[in-house]
């Protein structure tokens, strides 16, 4: 592995950073998420400049590299703005499972409109009844015929009202056992009958991305819409997670760098007792602890999607990357806001943003616990 991004990468980053910096209006952040509004417009130039979709094959209108160039799109992003990174970032969420496992009609009918900045996905995978434990599904779909009929409910489902198709996992072998070998992922598009989604309310953060309860009463969908082999789902769904996470990880590493960044800005500017407070040892030791949890984050995301990307194991590592990287980032930002004070507490600043919305990094993806849980099982085989 080399530890030095490739010139190819670094003019990625440098363009991430250049989009962002150009287009993420302080100003404008402010009142989209007071409005809880997706970035619309944003969003579609991101998608022309070919940021969305970045790990997508050319031939399903994406920029022909991996993960890991993902990544470096995903922290520049996150880094100047946590509300705009994270709803441009997740515009594609759940997509990879038909770019890793749909038939070649299926990632030109869903994959492609996600680049052109026609289309947002959403995977149904979390169930009120069940929540982090996805080896049981209370969402069925019943084949007949040449359709699957769909009844079930999902619920915090990232981008569910806006989404224009879901991504679902139901149970369609009944009789299964273990019963997560017979669950299967359909894809279910917006407008369909019976196929309803509830904005699930207020939340402390990401007021900017569509948090939905999905409800699926006899809906019928071709059965074409099966990604996939049948009854293969939960497996399909497992090596999705695995990109998944290190995508929320690179989320918590761009947040956290931000809020650092302006903690330190403001440190090296805010003058009290006749000294600027970077002078001060207290403030430097916060400083150089953000700095090291900064760095070590980092590099573990980075090691995680370089596995992933040359299709070597990484289950472990993702879970590793996302549970270091988000509790990390939670520390940072939370030393971030005490450096700036009372300006740390004001709404008018962003840092109390990139405090709040660094929560759904502990949450998207698997809460610190299941990640230990499943570090644990990896130890022990």
């Amino acid at each position: 592995m080399e530890f030095e991004l490739t010139e190819e990468q670094r003019d990625i980053k440098k363009a991430a950073k250049e989009f962002a910096e150009g287009e993420f209006d302080r100003e404008l952040a402010r009142e989209l998420e007071q409005k809880h509004e997706f970035p619309w417009e944003i969003w579609r130039k991101a998608c022309e400049l070919g940021f969305i979709g970045i790990h997508f094959p050319e031939e399903f209108g994406g920029g022909g590299y991996g993960i890991f160039e993902n990544v470096l799109v995903v922290e520049e992003f996150c880094r100047v703005d946590s509300g705009i990174g994270i709803a441009l970032s997740l515009s594609d969420f759940a997509s990879e499972v038909i770019l890793r496992f749909g038939t070649k009609e299926q990632k030109e009918k869903y994959l492609i409109p996600l680049t052109q900045g026609k289309a947002i996905s959403a995977g149904g995978f979390t169930e009120p009844d069940h929540g982090s434990d996805i080896t049981l599904m209370s969402t069925q779909a019943v084949k007949e015929g040449d359709e699957f009929v769909i009844n079930g409910t999902k619920t915090f489902i990232t981008n569910g009202v806006i989404a224009d198709y879901v991504v679902v996992l139901c149970q369609t072998d009944f009789d299964a056992s273990p019963t997560y070998r017979g669950q299967s992922t359909i894809v279910v598009e917006k407008g369909t009958p019976g196929f309803e989604a509830t904005e699930v309310g207020e939340k402390m953060g990401i007021k900017m991305t569509s948090t939905a309860e999905l409800s699926f009463r006899d809906v019928r969908v071709p059965a074409g819409n099966l990604v996939g082999e049948e009854n293969r789902g939960f497996y399909q769904v497992l090596e999705f997670f695995d990109e998944s996470r290190i995508e929320i990880a690179a989320q918590a590493v761009g947040i956290a760098q931000g809020a650092y960044e302006r903690a330190l800005q403001y440190a090296k500017e805010r003058t009290q007792f006749g000294r600027k407070i970077a002078e001060f040892q207290a403030i430097q030791l916060k400083l150089a602890e953000m700095a090291t949890d900064l760095e070590a984050a980092e590099q573990l995301v980075h090691y995680a999607a370089w596995l992933k990307q040359n299709d070597k194991p990484c289950h472990q590592q993702s879970a590793m990357a996302k549970l270091f990287a988000s509790e990390a980032a939670a520390t940072v930002c939370d030393k971030a806001a005490r450096v700036l004070a009372s300006y740390g507490f004001a709404m008018e600043y962003p840092v109390q943003r990139h405090l709040r919305d660094i929560r759904f990094t502990l949450i998207g993806g698997g809460t610190s616990e299941i990640l230990k849980l499943i570090i644990a099982k990896g130890l022990s085989t």
